[in-house]
């Protein structure tokens, strides 16, 4: 297994483990589900409690930084918070689960997917309608300029075509203000 690999298996164990609910999203959800496109970090999305969190952060000490009061800031506010490998400096960002209905829509949806050379390893991921409506809303967020966010998007759709949950991105397109750049990507796709 490759280091990111190993450090996504490794924390989605830890996370099942210790009964967090989790997926994985960001480029690793826009690779497996559309074109690869490489990433310093890995983004898992979680919804733990506070004595969860307590046990995730002895957990991860021995290998990673972590700072304590971000981790209680975060929970707190529903934010982010990053483990900082000693020996590697690679990344993790953790995002605390949003209150909003597509939050928790979102994470009831994950579906769970093998990663790695080796039987067996397996992580939940962020659905690739999810990810699309995600990647299209950070898309709006941010301007429209991110060309990032764009292509992840157009991707999934080109690689999912015919096996999406149309029902599903139709609702939560609406619903999340982003209907007419849904219609735009699929344009796009079409066009190709």
């Amino acid at each position: 297994m490759t280091l990111p690999t190993e450090f996504l298996v490794h924390v989605a164990e830890l996370l099942e483990r210790l009964g967090i609910p989790y997926h994985v999203g960001g480029s690793v959800a826009s690779s497996a589900h559309g074109m690869y496109r490489a990433s310093a970090d890995i983004d898992f999305v979680i919804d733990p409690t506070s004595d969860q969190l307590e046990a995730l952060v002895h957990a991860l000490e021995p290998e990673f930084y972590l700072s304590h009061s971000a981790m209680v800031e975060a929970l707190a506010h529903r934010s982010t918070f990053n483990a900082i490998h000693d020996e590697t400096s690679f990344k993790i960002d953790f995002f605390i689960k949003g209150a909003a209905p597509f939050d928790e829509e979102e994470l009831r949806r994950s579906i769970r997917q093998v990663v790695g050379d080796e039987p067996g390893h397996t992580v939940l991921l962020k659905s690739p309608e999810d990810t699309i409506l995600r990647k299209l809303e950070w898309f709006r967020r941010g301007g429209e300029t991110s060309e990032r966010q764009w292509q992840d998007a157009l991707s999934i759709l080109a690689a999912a075509r015919g096996r999406l949950d149309e029902a599903h991105l139709e609702r939560w397109s609406r619903e999340l203000g982003i209907a007419d750049l849904l219609d735009r990507a699929r344009q796009q796709v079409a066009d190709l």
